[in-house]
């Protein structure tokens, strides 16, 4: 099981990009989180085996809200049982 934090730059917030993203990740067996950062970038937080993190990041790069993004950077999380399980949209 693998966890990673991922940060999407560019037009991400007030376009629908929280609640499409949970919609995605409602097709994979995955848990995490999807929240607006105060610096207008969105934050995801997501765990689960390698090869699902992996298709669903792709499903969102090649969803429609690859349009709305301009920068992506992905981190690592040391702790893939600190992810809640489900998938939630945070504030």
């Amino acid at each position: 099981m693998i966890a990673l934090k991922v940060h999407y730059e560019g037009r991400v917030q007030g376009v629908g990009f929280r609640f499409s993203t949970k919609q995605i990740a409602m097709g994979y067996e995955i848990r995490g989180s999807v929240a607006n950062l105060p610096d207008g970038r969105v934050e995801l937080c997501v765990a689960g085996t390698a090869g699902e993190v992996e298709e669903f990041l792709l499903a969102i790069r090649e969803s429609h809200l690859a349009s709305c993004i301009r920068k992506e950077q992905t981190f690592n999380l040391p702790d893939p049982s600190a992810v809640k399980p489900g998938f939630a949209i945070v504030a």
